[in-house]
């Protein structure tokens, strides 16, 4: 079953220990606004699928990010979030993992559900049905000689 938060309150999330970000919900016009995103639209069309994904985490972060708990300069001491501040958190691999694996994926598994086929257990073809039934052998005729 689908649960709707019909609040919309901004939640904490933890992306590593003593790290905590306080994000938007992950809403439709949000995520049309970063894909709509200038940064977003300036990755070049060869670019990689990686090289695409960490453009469009930044972007969001960028607009979601409200808060932050644990986050400071290198002095120690701690930061307001900035655009270049959250550019620079995502860029620490860990982080930028949580963030996609907290945040981000909830909206793309509630995507994966609207999809009625399951997936194959083994690549593409594992646990299907053959649908198709070998040829029949044409009989043998004795040759008279």
């Amino acid at each position: 079953m689908l649960t709707l938060d019909l609040t919309n309150a901004p939640r904490w999330h933890d992306l590593a220990p003593g790290v905590r970000v306080q994000l938007l919900p992950l809403t439709t016009a949000l995520m049309v606004a970063t894909r709509s995103d200038p940064a977003v639209e300036a990755v070049p069309e060869e670019a990689s699928d990686e090289e695409r994904a960490v453009a469009f985490a930044k972007a969001l972060a960028r607009r979601a990010v409200l808060g932050w708990d644990g986050i400071g300069d290198a002095d120690g001491n701690p930061i307001d979030p900035s655009p270049e501040a959250i550019d620079a958190l995502l860029d620490i691999w860990p982080i930028f993992e949580a963030f996609q694996l907290t945040y981000v994926s909830k909206g793309l598994l509630l995507e994966q559900e609207k999809n009625a086929s399951a997936l194959s257990p083994n690549g593409p073809s594992a646990g299907a049905s053959a649908t198709a039934k070998p040829a029949r052998k044409p009989a043998r005729t004795a040759r008279r000689g």
